[in-house]
């Protein structure tokens, strides 16, 4: 499987939409009676004056995320050939991406962390350009106003408004210019939100949207650690990555050195921003799989024993589909 998807070979698209398939077969046949579906946070329930929580049946929701799981691959995929952070074109990107998305239950859904990979993506092509391009202010008030569309959809996406910043430290000189920016970027769609809010009569509730930024992290999750063990894998290649990088990384390009620091900063924010819903739900960490997904690449990208790392992906595939069905 991984031989197959080193190639940078189109009919691999086909080979993605029959492995998405698959890896929610189990899911489908198990799926609950009713899934909710909400993609946009309750301070912004005044733009979709319509019932839509239920409007999709289980199956049409498990294959309308798979459609968008697989969009979001071939967008990921065309992002890191562009930039060419694996130093070759390939198909494995997608193919991470694809897998990762089907890790939990959860992920398989529609979700509003679903939906906001989408402004992840977008946001990347935007951020990685800042490394050539001449002046990075109209990219950074851009990057503020899809943030602030990403905390309309998913308030914790606010947390990604730090990757501008972030990347700007990265990639460019400092500007104090680009970095008020994305500041202005970000209030000017939360301007116009706060002027609907006004014309609602609906003011004092507007006050009261980044009340959850201020809960306390949690001390600890209730979590079904046998549900967990799927993630074995995908450390163990984590780790495998983290070897394989530090041994490429002065060969490889200052750009694709500085890329993968500030993929890793997305991770870690898309992570720890969790706390904020005071529900916790596992699909928040949809948000983690993009950059996850471009590091275990760059392992089975390089990796040179087949009989290890294509075994290593088939016990990944094969303790997605069994917890599917062993729920414990």
């Amino acid at each position: 499987m991984i031989n197959i998807f080193r190639a940078f070979n189109p009919l691999n698209i086909l080979w993605l939409a029959i492995l998405v398939f698959i890896l929610r077969l189990g899911y489908i046949v198990e799926a609950p009676d009713k899934l909710q579906f909400v993609f946009v946070e309750p301070f912004a329930r005044l733009l979709v004056p319509v019932a839509y929580e239920y409007a999709f049946s289980p199956i049409e929701n498990v294959c309308i995320a798979a459609v968008l799981v697989l969009g979001q691959a071939v967008l990921l995929n065309y992002l890191v050939n562009k930039y060419n952070l694996l130093g070759r074109a390939t198909f494995l990107p997608s193919l991470m991406y694809v897998t990762l998305s089907s890790l939990f239950p959860p992920f398989m859904v529609l979700s509003a962390p679903l939906i906001c990979n989408f402004l992840i993506i977008w946001m990347l092509f935007k951020l990685f350009s800042f490394y050539k391009g001449e002046d990075a202010k109209s990219a950074a008030y851009d990057l503020g106003m899809i943030t602030a569309l990403g905390s309309i959809i998913y308030l914790p996406y606010v947390y990604l408004f730090l990757a501008i910043w972030i990347a700007l430290i990265i990639f460019r000189p400092f500007n104090w210019r680009e970095w008020i920016s994305g500041v202005l970027g970000y209030f000017t769609v939360f301007f116009f939100f706060g002027v609907y809010y006004y014309l609602n009569n609906r003011l004092g509730s507007f006050y009261n949207i980044w009340a959850p930024l201020g809960s306390k992290f949690p001390n600890s999750i209730s979590i079904n650690n046998y549900n967990y063990l799927v993630l074995i894998p995908v450390i163990i290649a984590l780790i495998l990555f983290v070897f394989t990088f530090q041994q490429n990384y002065y060969k490889s390009y200052v750009q694709v050195r500085k890329s993968f620091q500030l993929l890793l900063f997305v991770f870690l924010l898309g992570g720890v921003s969790f706390y904020v819903k005071g529900r916790f739900n596992l699909n928040h960490f949809v948000l983690c799989i993009i950059p996850a997904a471009v590091f275990l690449s760059y392992y089975f990208a390089y990796a040179s024993r087949k009989w290890f790392y294509e075994s290593l992906y088939l016990l990944l595939l094969i303790s997605i589909i069994y917890f599917q069905f062993n729920t414990f």
